[in-house]
């Protein structure tokens, strides 16, 4: 199984599209960034774990929130910051997955690798992501296209047969 890990804020700061939003709306840039996972995660059948700093937040605790079965979110505990959090669970999951760490974040680059996992920028993952929904969207218009809404499909069938009798008597 394959286990992304996500830098939630440092993605933010590192996104254009994010980097704009959160300058009017921080929590708006926060949705647009799960929303975007969310679709990446289900469509490449992975898991994503989007970690938040809480670490300026005083007296907050760990949070775990699982979005559904591909994404979850955590915000960590007063003191804590989001490396700490992805270097323990990167350390506590072993080498037992496929585990990658999303962060630009040079320090965490390092450690993590000491620890198995893969490290992607947030940069080189904006891009796989952005792929991704081009794939997905041209996949969706292509079974759009394939699946052509005909009348006939949609008629009970005595009236179809009605209609053929009417359309043979003329």
């Amino acid at each position: 199984m394959k286990i992304i890990f996500v830098d939630g804020y440092n993605v933010i700061n590192s996104w254009p599209n994010l980097k704009k939003q959160k300058d009017y709306s921080f929590d708006g840039a926060r949705q647009s960034l799960i929303d975007s996972l969310h679709n990446y995660s289900v469509y490449e059948d992975c898991k994503i774990i989007i970690v938040f700093d809480a670490h300026k937040v005083t007296r907050s605790i760990e949070k775990k929130e699982d979005i559904n079965s591909n994404i979850s979110i955590v915000f960590t505990k007063d003191g804590e910051t989001a490396d700490s959090y992805i270097e323990r669970e990167v350390h506590n999951l072993g080498r037992r997955f496929e585990v990658y760490v999303v962060t630009s974040d040079w320090l965490e680059q390092q450690t993590i690798f000491q620890r198995g996992a893969v490290r992607i920028s947030a940069l080189e993952f904006y891009n796989e992501v952005i792929e991704t929904q081009g794939r997905i969207k041209k996949k969706t218009l292509k079974n759009m296209s394939s699946s052509k809404n005909h009348l006939g499909d949609n008629i009970d069938e005595d009236i179809f047969k009605k209609l053929e009798a009417i359309r043979r008597s003329e």
